[in-house]
């Protein structure tokens, strides 16, 4: 546990971003004894003379200074973006031992655990197995999966104590972030060696319940172990390294009919994941004080259940993510250059081929990314920001082996206009090429701030970004095959099974999509005690692209294959005539189509603050209606079903409290009823329950810091959850955990 200092750090979310309260303090009550002693610095020695009383703390506003709005620093309220920091504070009494529970309490975000690994996160609309619109980065360096567009959140950071802040980008971040950040970006800053100077190590060991409806399943396991070491070797060379792996068994599969489906959940044998990870870190801080240079590398590994438009994949153990970076700054001038190479083979447990044999996918990819980026200010007016990147994807995919590469680069410019120390424009574009796309794609944002008070701001802002056509997305080529019992067609066939081949293949001429985004705006403290903030936006997507069936089997000829009534040659088509004339129908393809336009509006409330200078409080509410989508060729019912549609309500309130030696917290996060259907077929669409998840962490810390315990406790009540319709249930887990945090 992050030793907790007297300054107290309000880093819980609001809808418009994340204002911090603090409590301002003397130096006297900085160098309290009560106070744990700050990483990298010696105890204080216990000959020396007590200290008087500390001056109790006053409380007070400062601003968060962000960076992911416009890649450089900047208030948070002058940020054309809606942003939430989670800070250190929240990650210290977090419940939560996985990125959805961390990210499930930022308002607009939509999050689902789908299996024990397999977690999604979207903003401001629908997620679902393989969210696709959502960038992650750490520290920069993306680890978006560019194979099949979507985020692999096991691979980011596993140990909260490094983490330095979160910062998500709610709402289009391609003007400055480029492909992929359709709807948003999620950023994890880590701490530097400096920083995190010391030791420690985490343990944590848990259970979670798996019964559900009596069936008499025993409890499943959680256990996790992670260790740091940094050190800061003289004034220019500092290191850290970090080691750990989590495991988890997997959670307990619904049975029965899907809710709102017709077909029942097919039967598999579930797994967990285990997760073990190492990273290094080498700083170089030159004499001038102005010039820093970085080298970081590591491994991550997963396995566990991958879930997929073609139904779940069972990533093989031994799947690791390998990386390098390497990052020169000067002041506001930044250069990075990154490598990520991912190896791994899965299984999947519901489609067959042809053949009667599990799909298979067999995945090798590199990415190569080179980034600069810097700021000026010009003429004491304007803060112009520009830079870009270049991206090189090698790509080895089994299920799509139409293409073995891709190239792409961009670059872009804004422009932060000071009209008036109340006023200001931001306005800026960038441009992308992809080798895979036809014509350059443009990202233009602009955004009107005005600042009644320093405190506070009004926004009025239009943003676009697009996400590119995956791999997958272009090239997919495989055939499933669906088992039809021939009794069905006539009792003759008896036991017989035939294998109905469907085709699922990629669209070579699929578009970019594009979402353009009006938002207004308020974020402003209250009393110098508090953050307030409201924000509505409009969302207008066009071009989206949907897996969709794109072809049926005609009444003539049937399909290859589909045999004759034994002993009557030459049945087959009047058997499959005769089923088609009774209004059985079965596709022959799916694929990727750019069906047309969505659009969604919604609405995000918060409060925030620090009740005493140990006690912060938060609430927040997202207002979701059900998107509108024009489809060409589909009715409004039609359309509907070919869109995953989000809760309408998000609800989350809570509050947390870290003391000289005790912390804990307490949170309630609510969603009502989702709809579903981006796994297998319109058989397997249908409806989430509302759920409502009360989490708890109670704590101690001993010997001013050095060790601490903790219980973690999420969905206290012990309510059968399923955040996905072909979704694990997820029930109550207790973590027990025990940190030690060594000084330099």
């Amino acid at each position: 546990m992050l030793a907790v200092r007297s300054v107290i750090v309000l880093s819980l979310v609001v809808p418009l971003g994340l204002t911090t309260v603090e409590a301002r303090q003397s130096p006297a009550a900085a160098a309290s004894p009560q106070a744990p002693p700050a990483q990298g610095q010696n105890p204080p020695n216990p000959q020396n003379p007590p200290q008087p009383p500390p001056t109790p703390p006053e409380l007070g506003f400062k601003e968060t200074v962000v960076v992911s709005a416009s890649k450089t620093e900047q208030q948070l309220v002058d940020a054309p973006a809606t942003m939430t920091v989670i800070g250190p504070r929240a990650l210290q009494v977090t419940p939560a031992h996985n990125y959805a529970d961390l990210l499930r309490v930022v308002p607009g975000l939509n999050v689902t655990q789908i299996s024990a690994r397999d977690i999604n996160i979207t903003s401001r609309g629908a997620t679902g197995s393989l969210a696709n619109s959502q960038l992650a980065v750490v520290d920069g360096r993306s680890i978006y999966q560019d194979f099949y567009g979507f985020t692999m959140f096991d691979f980011m950071p596993s140990n909260l104590d490094e983490i330095k802040r979160i910062e998500a980008i709610r709402g289009p971040a391609s003007a400055v972030w480029g492909a992929n950040a359709l709807n948003g970006v999620v950023n994890v800053i880590t701490k530097s060696p400096r920083e995190l100077a010391g030791s420690s190590i985490t343990l944590g060991v848990g259970t979670f319940n798996r019964e559900v409806d009596d069936d008499g399943t025993g409890n499943g396991s959680i256990f996790y172990l992670q260790g740091t070491h940094a050190q800061a070797v003289n004034e220019r060379w500092s290191y850290k390294l970090s080691a750990g792996g989590y495991t988890q068994d997997g959670f307990a599969r619904p049975t029965g009919t899907i809710p709102g489906g017709s077909a029942s959940y097919p039967s598999y044998a579930n797994t967990g994941t285990t997760q073990p990870k190492f990273d290094t870190r080498v700083d170089y801080d030159f004499p001038d004080g102005q010039r820093k240079l970085q080298f970081s590398g590591g491994l991550a590994g997963t396995d566990g259940i991958m879930h997929t438009g073609i139904g779940p994949f069972d990533i093989d153990e031994g799947t690791m993510l390998g990386y390098w970076k390497v990052n020169y700054e000067k002041q506001a001038f930044r250069i990075q250059a990154f490598m990520n190479i991912l190896n791994g083979e899965a299984t999947n447990l519901v489609s067959i081929d042809t053949s009667g044999n599990p799909v298979l996918l067999d995945f090798d990819t590199k990415t190569f990314d080179v980034e600069l980026g810097d700021t000026r200010v010009v003429h004491a007016k304007h803060v112009l920001t520009y830079g870009g990147n270049l991206r090189y994807n090698d790509f080895d995919l089994t299920i799509a082996p139409g293409e073995d590469s891709r190239t792409e680069g961009g670059a872009y410019i804004q422009d932060e206009f000071l009209m008036h120390e109340r006023a200001r424009i931001v306005a800026g574009v960038r441009v992308d090429k992809f080798s895979s796309i036809d014509d350059p794609v443009w990202s233009p944002r602009v955004a009107l701030v005005l600042k009644p008070r320093a405190d506070q701001s009004v926004r009025v802002s239009y943003n676009r970004a697009f996400r590119a056509p995956s791999l997958v997305n272009n090239n997919l080529d495989i055939t499933i095959a669906t088992p039809l019992p021939l009794n069905l067609f006539h009792p003759a066939y008896g036991n017989a099974t035939y294998l109905l081949p469907t085709e699922a293949v990629g669209n070579p001429d699929l578009t970019e999509e594009h979402l353009d985004t009006f938002e207004v705006a308020f974020t402003g403290n209250i009393r110098d005690r508090a953050t307030a903030s409201i924000a509505y936006y409009y969302n207008d997507f066009s071009n989206q692209i949907f897996f969709t069936q794109s072809a049926a089997y005609p009444v003539a000829p049937p399909p290859p294959g589909f045999p004759s009534i034994p002993g009557l040659p030459g049945s087959a088509g009047l058997v499959w005539a005769g089923a088609y004339a009774t209004g059985v129908r079965f596709p022959s393809e799916f694929t990727y189509l750019n069906l047309g336009k969505v659009k969604s509006q919604g609405l995000e409330l918060g409060l925030n603050g620090a009740l005493t200078s140990d006690v912060n409080a938060f609430v927040s509410y997202a207002y979701q209606p059900d998107p509108d989508p024009d489809f060409p060729g589909f009715t409004e019912e039609e359309a509907l079903r070919e869109i995953n549609i989000p809760s309408h309500h998000l609800f989350n309130i809570g509050a947390s409290y870290v003391g000289p030696r005790a912390f804990g917290s307490l949170s309630i996060n609510h969603a009502s009823e989702a709809f579903w259907q981006d796994v297998l077929d319109s058989r397997f669409s249908g409806i989430t329950e509302p759920y409502t998840m009360v989490n708890l962490t109670v704590g101690m810390k001993f010997q001013n810091g050095r060790y601490s315990a903790a219980v973690k406790i999420t969905n206290l009540a012990n309510q059968e959850i399923q955040q996905h319709v072909f979704g694990d249930i997820i029930k109550r887990s207790i973590v027990g955990e025990f940190k030690v945090n060594l000084p330099r």
